[in-house]
């Protein structure tokens, strides 16, 4: 059975820094990519970011590059996300999902196999 538990959501202040993380167990070999989208309320899924276990190969999306790090420890099942300069409009519930594979159509959700229950991320004075 697969399971994703997520967690280190809360409130940032603008400009401020979180680090999810996300322990991930009972998945097959065959998907070879682990992540996180996120969805506002009312707002469709956007892909953040993805790491492939096999290469290491990672995708963000525009708006994150350069201010959120996504990194894994196979040993440990874990993935993390830390998010630096966090702005307002990142503020939404983050999911770990499971890939197919890691590339740039991920990030439009493609090959999208398993997710978490998510946590919220909320940035606000």
């Amino acid at each position: 059975q697969v399971q994703l538990q997520e967690s280190g959501g809360g409130l940032a202040q603008p400009g401020g820094s979180l680090r999810l993380s996300c322990l991930a167990s009972g998945f097959s070999s065959d998907l070879d990519a682990i992540g996180w989208f996120r969805q506002a309320p009312g707002k469709e899924r956007e892909g953040v970011s993805c790491i492939s276990y096999s290469y290491g190969t990672t995708y963000y999306r525009d708006s994150v590059k350069g201010r959120f790090t996504i990194s894994r420890d196979n040993a440990a099942n874990m993935v993390y996300l830390q998010m630096n300069s966090l702005k307002p409009e990142d503020t939404s519930v983050y999911y770990c999902a499971l890939y197919d594979s890691c590339d740039s159509v991920t990030m439009y959700g493609g090959g999208l196999r398993y997710w978490g229950q998510g946590t919220q991320v909320t940035v606000s004075s």
